[in-house]
């Protein structure tokens, strides 16, 4: 017969949404358990956001140093080239992830959160039972927390296995593919892919669409388009995939460009075509809650169809943002609490890990004007601020662009390509979510020098003010 635990908040999933819900319901006195079958963290901190972007950074890092051996650069030259051992970064990349994931374990405990390990199965919408390394326990919850997230969606047309991987595969890979084949030009792919071609995999991708990133405006994606060509990186947009042949130790993608088929030969096949919620295999459909599509269907405070089971994060649908997820926790533990919130942000900020990086806050021109809105637009590039030249990072035609209102001056979206750009994405949110106008971003004394002065900049420009261009 197997335990029985009594509680009143159940979180399943631990991930960024499911964590940080847990936290804060401990902190406000709620007696909380975490199911997580993994280690707390989820996909973005254990085989996601922080594993990748801790790759991307040893191939920037490994690409500068084969510029410094090739010649004097910054007055700084190699007397030979330098040599990447995969293993070992990937054994640094585990050691984050270690830290991490040991830090999430900590703050866990310290607010109280009971975490049982395991894999829950609902029998109603808030009875589960999980069948961990301890045995069964069954768990009774009087509110209930769905944080599963997603899983990489897949194609039937190349099954996983045998060479074709998915994005925890690439980034646990410990030999360099001298060939690697990605299908699917989004963010997942084309962090992954350009991280690779740093480290000197010759890459391909194939992309389904007639460009790559085509969840951004073709303004902000031309300068990762102008890189990947610098770097011999081939895109073939518009073809897809038909099949795969395991050719001995190689592979052998089949596809298919308008009228014309094609085949590459390659060592790896990444295969990152997006990602879906995660709803098979845990009970779902014995909580009769609502759906809306593939997603759980919620309200603006995470409530589903069902009385006190709440959903967040990846699986109430778009963005599937990490950040997202962890302010709907907070926000849930809250509601339960019995406080007054709602989850109504002004915009969410989406980065893309490329390079250059890109970073995207509300509304782009085109969007503003598909929605009736007349605008003013102002942008500034990165080559004309000192911070980003001091850092050899203005040659990549970045730029931040502002999107305001023309009636009252209200900024409706921000947007930025270029070398360390994600981190001015915390500002550009505030912006929006403060609901500034122009002249709030233009009258901010921003600090000399830094890359953040590229913003009021903007501003002055969409003024029709500009100072230094």
């Amino acid at each position: 017969m197997s335990a029985v635990i009594g509680t009143q908040v159940l979180v399943v999933g631990g991930g960024p949404g499911g964590y940080v819900a847990a936290i804060r319901a401990g902190q406000l006195g709620l007696d909380t358990t975490l199911i997580e079958a993994d280690r707390p963290g989820g996909t973005c901190l254990i085989r996601g956001c922080i594993p990748s972007k801790a790759l991307i950074h040893v191939g920037a890092t490994f690409e500068a140093m084969q510029r410094h051996a090739q010649g004097e650069r910054l007055g700084i030259a190699l007397p030979q080239p330098p040599t990447v051992d995969l293993a070992g970064a990937v054994r640094w990349k585990d050691g984050i992830v270690d830290r991490l994931s040991g830090g999430v374990s900590g703050l866990l405990k310290k607010a109280g959160v009971r975490v049982v390990s395991g894999w829950a199965r609902f029998s109603d919408a808030k009875t589960c039972t999980v069948d961990g390394a301890q045995g069964a326990v069954t768990i009774q919850a009087e509110h209930v927390i769905l944080a599963t997230g997603s899983v990489p969606a897949t194609l039937p047309a190349l099954p996983p296995g045998d060479g074709v991987i998915g994005s925890a595969e690439a980034l646990a890979l410990t030999e360099l593919p001298r060939r690697l084949v990605v299908v699917g030009a989004g963010y997942i792919g084309l962090e992954l892919g350009s991280a690779f071609a740093r480290l000197g995999a010759a890459v391909t991708f194939v992309e389904a669409t007639d460009r790559i990133l085509p969840g951004y405006d073709a303004a902000l994606v031309r300068p990762v388009e102008q890189w990947l060509g610098r770097h011999g990186v081939e895109v073939l947009t518009g073809a897809r995939a038909q099949g795969v042949i395991r050719d001995g130790d190689g592979l052998r993608l089949e596809l298919r460009q308008g009228e014309a088929g094609r085949t590459l030969s390659c060592d790896k096949l990444l295969v990152a075509v997006g990602r879906q919620p995660n709803t098979e295999g845990w009970g779902l459909e014995r909580m009769a809650v609502d759906m809306d599509g593939a997603f759980v269907k919620v309200d603006a405070q995470c409530r589903t169809s069902m009385r006190n089971v709440w959903a967040i994060g990846d699986l109430v649908g778009e963005p599937m943002l990490a950040h997202k997820a962890s302010a709907q926790g907070e926000m849930v533990a809250e509601l339960i609490a019995g406080r007054r919130r709602a989850f109504a942000p002004n915009a969410i900020a989406a980065v893309c890990f490329t390079e250059p990086e890109i970073v995207a806050v509300g509304l782009s021109p085109e969007q503003a004007g598909e929605q009736g809105i007349d605008v003013v637009t102002g942008q500034f590039p990165l080559a004309a601020n000192g911070r980003a030249l001091t850092m050899d990072a203005g040659g990549d035609g970045g730029f931040v662009r502002v999107t305001a209102r023309a009636d009252n001056h209200q900024v409706v979206g921000i947007h930025a390509v270029g070398a360390h750009a994600s981190e001015l994405s915390g500002e550009f949110a505030l912006a929006i979510e403060m609901g500034a106008v122009l002249e709030d971003i233009a009258g901010t004394i921003h600090v000399h020098p830094t890359m953040s002065e590229t913003l009021p900049e903007a501003a002055w420009a969409a003024l029709g003010r500009a100072i230094h261009i």
